[in-house]
């Protein structure tokens, strides 16, 4: 599947947790030059170039962004997906974004590959219990993750992909995240 299509953008994103059943999540600026920044959460994984497949996009994604090198088939298919309309300044229309899911024993995270735009955004990192996910102050996309956590922790992959809430809606309160 490619990025071209019904889609603005297409994103590939991975749901990793650990031995320990926490939750990867990278911490990102909305806005890098504001003074009083903003942040929220987000899973790593980014777009999907035309004419990649989308495991192989959460793949290449894996590796820029932490440093974690697996193969399209260790990912497997899709367990989540989102789609809605956004305007995000730089680009605007229906965007969709596909979750993988992956577990590793443990990773350290090396950020030495982002590309500059993700290097603006990124402010930090950090592997997040299921309840410390529930008590997240700053916000967390994708929404409605806790359920699926959840089952993905119990090894209940759910048979087909599960739809999450759309984050961009503007009737949620939400607000916009970086590329």
């Amino acid at each position: 599947m490619s990025a071209s299509g019904p889609y603005r953008r297409r994103s590939a994103r991975v749901l990793l947790l650990d031995r320990a059943g926490r939750i990867l999540l990278l911490r990102f600026r909305f806005t890098p030059a504001d003074p009083e920044p903003r942040y929220g959460w987000v899973t790593p994984g980014g777009g999907v170039r035309d004419g990649e497949p989308l495991a192989h996009a959460a793949a290449r994604e894996l590796h820029e962004e932490i440093g974690l090198t697996v193969t399209p088939a260790q990912l497997g298919r899709p367990v989540a997906h989102t789609a809605g309309y956004a305007d995000l300044g730089w680009a605007r229309g229906v965007f969709r974004d596909d979750f993988f899911h992956l577990r590793v024993d443990g990773h350290e995270v090396d950020t030495g590959r982002m590309e500059a735009l993700e290097r603006d955004h990124h402010a930090g990192h950090r592997w997040w219990s299921l309840d410390e996910l529930a008590a997240a102050v700053e916000v967390v996309y994708p929404f409605g993750l806790g359920p699926l956590l959840a089952d993905l922790r119990a090894g209940r992959r759910p048979p087909r992909p599960v739809r999450l809430p759309w984050q961009h809606d503007p009737a949620n309160g939400s607000s916009t995240p970086p590329a």
